[in-house]
């Protein structure tokens, strides 16, 4: 098994971190100080991190959140806000799946699974996510057709995505689903075709739908449900 995945099983950070805890010479295998991503740990071996010993978790967790607004995604945060992990009692070390901004709601995965995490969190894996937005003003055909083909924001173009209106009002709503995790991606692409976001809510993640649970409240996922992210 390779070092940074043995360290994303036992808990210790997820697999990019681990990478960047292995490249700062923090980890070591039977005394040795490990710098190379290449690394593979076998049953037996002794793995350090700054010195303490770590081992892989004996059992994974899947769950779901559907995280309020006002909460961080963050482990720890420089400001005091609440953290999405001060709602999850599961007596496991779980981490967030990708993130959800400070200011929206909806569907949150949290797992110890740091293979797992990787794989749904890489860019070049493809996997849908869903929001309903509500927006000032009433988009454009021509507008729609711009977010849809992407759009040029932070110094970069967004790939394809979908968006089409679900109700007009007060505030539209709209109903977009992109496969990218940028920061506060959907946000800056509604603002790019002039339309603000006032509400924000992540309702699916592929096939995993947010459903009636409700806010601050968590769930684990079914057998399916974790096999389905695994075939992603």
């Amino acid at each position: 098994m390779r070092l940074q995945k043995y360290l994303a099983d036992a808990q210790v950070a997820s697999r990019r971190k681990a990478e960047e805890m292995i490249l700062e010479g923090r980890v070591s295998v039977n005394g040795e100080v490990i710098t190379q991503l290449g690394t593979k740990v076998e049953d037996g071996d002794r793995v350090e991190v700054d010195g303490k010993k770590v081992h892989p978790a004996d059992k994974l967790v899947y769950i779901m959140l559907h995280k309020p607004e006002g909460y961080v995604t963050t482990a720890k945060e420089q400001f005091g806000r609440p953290a999405v992990l001060d709602l999850v009692d599961c007596g496991y070390r779980v981490y967030p799946v990708g993130r959800l901004d400070y200011d929206t709601s909806g569907l949150l995965l949290l797992t110890n699974d740091g293979e797992l995490t990787y794989r749904l969190t890489h860019p070049k894996h493809n996997v849908n996510k869903t929001y309903i937005a509500m927006v000032e003003g009433v988009p454009t055909e021509d507008e729609m057709k711009k977010f849809s083909s992407g759009l040029v924001i932070d110094d970069y173009k967004t790939a394809p995505a979908k968006i089409s209106i679900i109700k007009k009002g007060k505030y539209t709503a709209l109903k977009i689903i992109i496969h990218e995790g940028k920061n506060r991606q959907v946000r800056k692409m509604c603002a790019a075709i002039g339309h603000e976001v006032k509400y924000l809510k992540r309702v699916s993640t592929g096939k995993l739908d947010l459903g009636t649970l409700e806010k601050g409240q968590y769930r684990y996922l079914t057998e399916d449900e974790v096999e389905y992210l695994k075939s992603l």
